[in-house]
């Protein structure tokens, strides 16, 4: 094979005739010119090679397009990027580019069109779409003879995925990946849409994608002024869009009542979350329920998220056997899920179980989330310390084909060749599992209704189950790292260590913490993405964010200065390179990055939250740490920047939801002051914060004043921490609201009721 391989690579060098390079030839004549360009030059397609010379005998390319010796046909300039989703397409015969210049100049020189593909590695309708009609020959050639073709990872793009996503909105009033738009060569869209079957009459819709391709490729050729035209003034609807009307006015804490009001008319009296169908974690509000359900004493909201929670980790939702949430359910009784696993969901999720058994006392909430965690741990921490981003929904059967869900899934047959028959009756029981099963042909494991408890011995079933499914060819794994879901997940990880008490998970954050600031941070700007020892372009809003909040909550799991100094920092590049200084709210992209179609304000929060929610809790928390009124200023300005949202739409910025509860409330400043050679970890702190770990404070800080701490500057940075000190040699608690302060306490019972009634 080895040899195979190098004559192959060898034959791709000299003469680039075994595997063109650049998809299949054009079925018209084109000029040396036009082929040059599209092509590349010699020097191209050596580098090509070489690419994919450094891939060694073992690589196997995803194409249906193969040689007799394995290797590929086609190779095109994906080969070259470090982007998983972009790798997946670098075996397509469609010749695509990168997003970038030379794409554009290439459609400017040749006057053709650009067709934009968009979508992400974990994507299942990409991966039916690039089977469907980008790997299909016929179709690649009139691609590759009539348009400009460009790949583009959104998660590594999420700027451009932003702009024309907006395009495929406005002229669908849908959206969703693979993202299709047609581009005039002045990256201004003409025609969009999302996913399409490659022909005609296929999966029930009217016309397929190589249809399409020709009509507009027609009316391109046909008139290029007029749809320059059209597309100009598409163009200048996605330019308003995205820079929205912003408010003066702080919003009014009533909107957090109106919030909890639409969440009960959306509730799903029997299921939990949302009514109807996909359900998505992110469609109920399920934090600002139990911030509601504390400080207003109100039983409907703590129902509402306590069964929420609850019915999600025993539905399908949740995997049982390796722990973790997928992406969404696609019933509305969270039992068949979209089986792909995303960083940020479970960041998110295990954040929000920490809350609900602090609310609750719940176990078994606190259990999903501590297995949340070591899910991260275990399969998705890299060795360096970052977080991988996201886990398929495909993977390969025993016969070689890529199914959605079979990695997660099982038969009876299965369970009994695994467990034993005595066994498997009891995790069949428990799990409802049937013969017919409940996708497919096979089973999610989602807990029956009517069982109540879980069996002896379980956990030992479950563990058999997770390494007899370790032995199945597993799911793609996309092992970028990207600073903004890296901040979540560090987030998380520190709130388990402080609710959990486990340092595991603190240890975890630092790790990554410190690989983002060694690894990411060049030449004084942070990056937004790393991978195979490569950074991409500059971060986004989210990033410095997201990765503020991060280390944030790191700084108050641990008392270590240096993340809280690192959080200040990561704001004030956000300030500095991202905000609207006179409006308020945070340009997705840096100034001084790369000048697009429009410049995006984001003011909604998806699935992952928006910049500007995420910052303005980090500045208030900020302002309530530090005293600084600098923070509360920059923390009131992104509320009144949302605050038209905020009134009209609560629902979308369930995050800043929880911002203006901050502000709304009377903010909990906790100093923890321990005696010189004393550690958090000592029998005597644990002891004394125990009340941390067995109660919901919803807006509080925690400063941890070690002897260390102070000796580095803690003062300067915390001034209020300086007269805090350990009492009788021993641990002592602050526990102080808006500078007024209890009296110090060493005694657990009595820390626990100084924060009942501060609330």
């Amino acid at each position: 094979m080895l040899r195979q391989w190098l004559a192959a690579l060898a034959c791709l060098i000299a003469a680039c005739t075994c595997a063109p390079s650049g998809g299949v030839k054009p079925s018209t004549s084109a000029t040396p010119d036009a082929e040059r360009l599209l092509h590349g030059d010699e020097a191209l397609r050596e580098k090509l090679a070489a690419a994919l010379a450094a891939k060694g005998p073992d690589y196997v390319p995803r194409t249906k397009h193969k040689k007799p010796d394995g290797t590929p046909k086609y190779l095109n300039r994906l080969i070259l990027e470090t982007s998983p989703y972009l790798l997946q397409h670098a075996h397509n015969p469609v010749n695509w580019f990168p997003w970038g210049d030379e794409a554009f100049d290439v459609a400017n020189k040749l006057h053709r069109p650009v067709f934009l593909s968009v979508g992400y590695s974990t994507c299942h309708w990409c991966h039916v779409m690039e089977e469907e009609s980008f790997e299909d020959e016929e179709i690649a050639r009139f691609l590759n003879d009539h348009y400009v073709c460009i790949k583009v990872d959104r998660e590594e793009r999420p700027d451009v995925d932003a702009i024309y996503m907006r395009s495929v909105q406005l002229m669908t009033r849908r959206g969703g990946w693979p993202m299709s738009v047609w581009l005039t060569p002045e990256r201004q869209p003409f025609y969009a849409g999302s996913y399409f079957p490659a022909r005609d009459g296929e999966r029930g819709q009217a016309k397929g994608f190589f249809t399409i391709a020709r009509e507009q490729q027609k009316a391109y050729a046909d008139n290029p002024a007029g749809v320059a035209e059209d597309a100009r003034a598409i163009a200048e609807s996605i330019q308003r869009d995205l820079e929205p009307a912003r408010g003066t006015g702080l919003p009014d804490p009533g909107i957090l009542a109106r919030a909890v009001e639409l969440a009960e008319k959306r509730y799903d009296t029997s299921h939990g979350g949302a009514r109807g169908r996909p359900k998505f974690p992110s469609n109920l509000p399920v934090r600002l329920l139990l911030r509601h359900a504390v400080r207003q004493g109100s039983e409907r909201s703590r129902e509402m998220a306590l069964t929420t929670l609850g019915k999600m980790h025993r539905g399908g939702l949740y995997d049982h056997v390796g722990g973790g949430f997928h992406r969404y359910s696609v019933d509305e009784r969270w039992l068949v899920p979209h089986f792909e696993k995303m960083l940020y969901d479970n960041a998110l999720l295990a954040t929000a179980y920490l809350e609900g058994f602090l609310v609750s006392g719940d176990a078994e909430l606190a259990r999903i989330a501590r297995a949340t965690l070591d899910y991260v741990l275990r399969e998705m921490t890299a060795p360096e310390g970052g977080y991988y981003s996201a886990t398929d929904a495909d993977s390969l059967t025993p016969r070689g084909k890529r199914e959605e869900g079979y990695y997660f899934t099982w038969t009876p047959a299965e369970l009994d060749g695994v467990l034993g028959a005595e066994r498997s009756a009891v995790v069949q029981r428990h799990f409802g599992v049937t013969d017919k099963g409940n996708f497919e042909g096979r089973n999610v494991l989602a807990t029956a209704e009517t069982t109540s408890g879980a069996p002896e011995k379980l956990d030992e079933a479950l563990a058999l189950l997770l390494a007899a499914r370790n032995k199945r060819p597993k799911p793609l794994r996309d092992e970028k790292i990207l600073v903004a879901w890296n901040g979540l997940m560090m987030a998380a990880m520190a709130r388990g260590a402080r609710v959990l008490g486990d340092r595991r998970y603190l240890e975890s954050g630092a790790r990554a913490a410190r690989f983002l600031l060694d690894k990411l941070v060049v030449g004084g700007r942070l990056r937004h993405s790393a991978k195979d020892g490569k950074t991409g372009t500059l971060a986004f809003a989210e990033d410095h964010a997201f990765f503020a909040a991060g280390l944030l909550e790191l700084y108050q799991a641990s008392g270590e200065l240096r993340w809280l100094n690192a959080a200040l920092a990561r704001m004030e590049e956000l300030e500095k390179h991202h905000a609207d200084r006179e409006r308020g709210g945070y340009y997705r992209g840096a100034a001084d990055g790369e000048k697009l179609l429009a410049r995006e304000m984001e003011l909604r929060d998806g699935a992952v939250p928006s910049a500007g929610s995420v910052a303005a809790l980090v500045a208030l928390e900020l302002a309530t740490i530090t005293g600084d009124e600098r923070w509360r200023k920059r923390g009131e300005k992104t509320l009144r920047a949302a605050a038209p949202v905020l009134e009209s739409q609560p629902y979308a910025l369930e995050e800043m939801l929880l911002a203006l509860d901050y502000h709304s409330d009377s903010p909990k400043e906790i100093l923890l002051a321990l005696p010189a050679g004393m550690k958090l970890e000592d029998e005597a702190v644990t002891a004394l914060t125990a009340p941390l770990r067995t109660q919901f404070v919803p807006n509080h800080v925690l400063v941890i004043a070690t002897e260390e701490a102070r000796k580095a500057g803690l003062s300067r940075s915390v001034a209020w921490a300086d007269a805090k000190v350990p009492k009788n040699g021993q641990p002592t608690v602050y526990v102080c609201e808006r500078g007024h302060c209890e009296l110090p306490t060493t005694d657990p019972l009595v820390f626990g009721r100084q924060l009942k009634n501060s609330r």
